[in-house]
């Protein structure tokens, strides 16, 4: 396709489906703007290798996700190609053309490449499959493009542009799904999920990020074959978890995920705060009250100007998973929960282990868990500075996102108690903004290092250093900085009774 030609063509307009050529006929002004800009966007060096893959009889093609992007006016960063040549033939097409080559994804058709200073990565036409109880999918080589592209997650991700003669491929329907802002399957869906069971799970995740409906067959696939979703690995679960919790409205995905019985493999504490209310015990729907927090949590990262934070989401999404296993009711139809950021943390940590987040994440979100509720007793501000050091030195590195968590905690229909929560939350932050401008509440320690207690006490290194330190820090929470002479004569004094 050159920069004359009105629009782009079809590669094999005989393989356009019914639905496309029902649409329009050919793109709208918008898409068609918006292919001269992914033409545009094709690199020399992409071209010159597509020029390469030609001369020697193969055909290389830019697919998926780029291709969709361009078309729905995103800026197209990463190219992926594919081809019909078997990857021990794409390494000797680009030898002593490409500047480095690496074979890490050799095994399921990809071979990657830099040259210059682009990175490209080229996967030979294929298809996947997962048998019953597998884990790995079964990878067979496809012979042309449109095999290629059936056997993709989505229609609007089975949309090509041919190198280098740039022809628009579009034999699914793609983009007339993508201006329905629809999720259909190349084919049955039942079959796409099967070859892929992740496939429900990206399904969720774009629903999430690009706004998409799922088309009622792809729902009722979902729904019907979620428990496939136990052969997937972890890692790509929670990868695909993550796409979804960062994405614009992650509560769609979750509720999805919810409705179509697919977190029950996944996520399954969040379906189970769908607590029955019957006419005794009224309380107040966890499940909606955590994906109103989730809302509100997002809300208060864009007002602070901070980016998508996936330890505050998860926090705000599985801060109340607790109260189903500590729920109790008590006389007159009062429903307790007590205990329940403890119970939370502890079922956070196990969840988020099971999924294979990382050991930080793990533990960051865990105590964002733990300690969601603290700030229920500061009341009018009846706190002492003590009080409020301690609520600062627990939170440490994490004190920001407990405020976002904290203030997005209140999602309570009474206006006059929701203003009174904001000034006492304005409050806190306040002071704690004061004692942190007067003493690096960040960095507390105690007045006096671990050589300072063995020479005063005159010890050794041992337990019993720590356990001064330990007396130390919290005359320091209490009292705020201390004098040197004054802190080794509260050390002395404590030694008579622990020496």
């Amino acid at each position: 396709m050159t920069g004359d030609e009105p629009s782009p063509r079809l590669a094999d307009d005989s393989t356009v489906s019914a639905r496309d050529r029902a649409a329009d006929g050919g793109p709208t002004d918008e898409q068609r703007a918006a292919l001269s800009g992914l033409r545009e966007s094709i690199d020399p060096v992409v071209e010159e290798l597509g020029e390469r893959f030609a001369a020697a009889g193969h055909e290389l093609a830019i697919v998926g996700g780029p291709v969709r992007d361009a078309l729905l006016g995103r800026a197209v960063h990463d190219l992926d190609l594919t081809t019909d040549a078997v990857p021990q033939r794409v390494l000797e097409l680009v030898d002593g053309w490409a500047d480095a080559v690496w074979t890490v994804g050799i095994d399921f058709g990809t071979v990657g490449l830099r040259k210059g200073g682009h990175q490209l990565e080229i996967t030979t036409y294929r298809s996947e499959s997962y048998q019953p109880k597998s884990r790995k999918p079964e990878v067979s080589y496809g012979r042309s493009l449109e095999e290629d592209l059936v056997r993709r997650d989505f229609t609007v991700n089975a949309m090509a542009v041919r190198l280098p003669q740039q022809e628009f491929a579009d034999p699914f329907g793609g983009r007339a799904d993508l201006a329905a802002r629809m999720l259909r399957t190349p084919g049955r869906p039942e079959d796409s999920f099967s070859d892929d069971p992740l496939r429900i799970m990206r399904a969720v995740r774009f629903a999430a990020q690009l706004g998409f409906r799922l088309a009622p067959e792809v729902k009722r696939a979902a729904s019907d074959m979620a428990e496939r979703l136990r052969i997937v690995s972890a890692e790509r679960i929670r990868d695909e978890l993550v796409k979804l919790l960062l994405s614009p409205d992650p509560r769609v995905g979750i509720e999805l995920m919810v409705d179509l019985g697919i977190a029950d493999h996944v996520l399954p504490e969040i379906p189970r705060l769908r607590l029955e209310i019957d006419e005794h015990h009224r309380h107040k729907d966890v499940y909606e009250h955590s994906l109103t927090v989730l809302d509100q949590a997002i809300d208060l990262e864009r007002q602070r100007g901070m980016e998508p934070d996936l330890v505050l989401r998860l926090a705000a999404l599985l801060h109340d998973i607790g109260k189903p296993k500590t729920r109790a009711f008590e006389e007159g139809g009062r429903v307790t929960f007590h205990h329940h950021e403890v119970v939370g943390a502890s079922m956070t940590r196990n969840r988020l282990g099971a999924l294979r987040f990382p050991k930080d994440v793990v533990a960051d979100v865990g105590k964002l868990v733990a300690l969601h509720l603290r700030f229920h007793g500061y009341g009018k501000g009846e706190w002492t500075d003590s009080a409020v050091r301690r609520y600062a030195r627990d939170a440490g590195p994490l004190l920001e996102r407990l405020h976002v968590l904290t203030r997005a905690d209140c999602t309570t229909r009474n206006r006059r108690k929701a203003a009174a929560l904001a000034r006492s939350y304005d409050d806190i932050e306040r002071r704690i903004a004061r004692l942190a401008e007067e003493e690096e509440l960040n960095r507390i320690r105690p007045d006096l290092d671990g050589n300072e207690i063995q020479e005063i006490l005159g010890i050794g290194p041992g337990p019993l250093v720590g356990r001064a330190w330990q007396f130390l820090l919290e005359l320091r929470l209490e009292n705020g900085p201390m004098a040197k002479e004054d802190a080794a004569q509260r050390l002395r004094e404590w030694g008579r009774d622990n020496v």
